[in-house]
């Protein structure tokens, strides 16, 4: 077995165990066309899975707009109450660190394993919700360089 069946194998079992769903789903998926031996899909996926997982995640986000659960009235009020306008804030942070996880994963994808890892044991023992490793990798970003352990170039 090679390193990425096993790998891919290990995140798939470990999904499973401390059920997390999208990992397993993820890692199994990536297993099974893997093992069919379709490297044509790995690239296709490599290349357009972020942008395609990033477009589903905002029509989730954009729905209750589509089902008229939040008018112009909603809108107006987030920029004029206290809870709206740090919302705005906490995105544009979000927005920012989400970024500094890219450049980190690009810098050391490496770096994906124990962001893996450390979004399984959140879940599973701390009640947290896996919200995404660019998320996760943005959060890692900004304590490397809190702690002087290096930066991306």
């Amino acid at each position: 077995m090679n390193t990425g069946k096993l790998i891919l194998t290990v995140l798939f079992l470990l999904g499973m165990v401390f059920r997390n769903n999208l990992i397993a789903a993820s890692a199994g998926t990536l297993l099974v066309i893997k093992l069919v031996n379709l490297p044509s899909a790995l690239k296709i996926l490599e290349r357009h899975s972020l942008e395609w997982g990033l477009l589903f995640l905002l029509l989730a986000v954009m729905v209750p707009f589509a089902l008229d659960k939040i008018g112009l009235k909603e809108i107006g009020r987030t920029f004029i109450t206290p809870a709206g306008i740090t919302a705005i804030v906490g995105g544009l942070l979000a927005a920012y660190l989400c970024g500094q996880g890219v450049i980190l994963l690009q810098w050391k994808p490496e770096i994906m394993v124990g962001l893996v890892i450390g979004t399984l044991l959140g879940v599973s023992f701390l009640k947290g919700f896996p919200v995404g490793p660019l998320a996760a990798a943005g959060l890692t970003a900004l304590l490397l360089h809190f702690f002087g352990l290096g930066k991306p170039r």
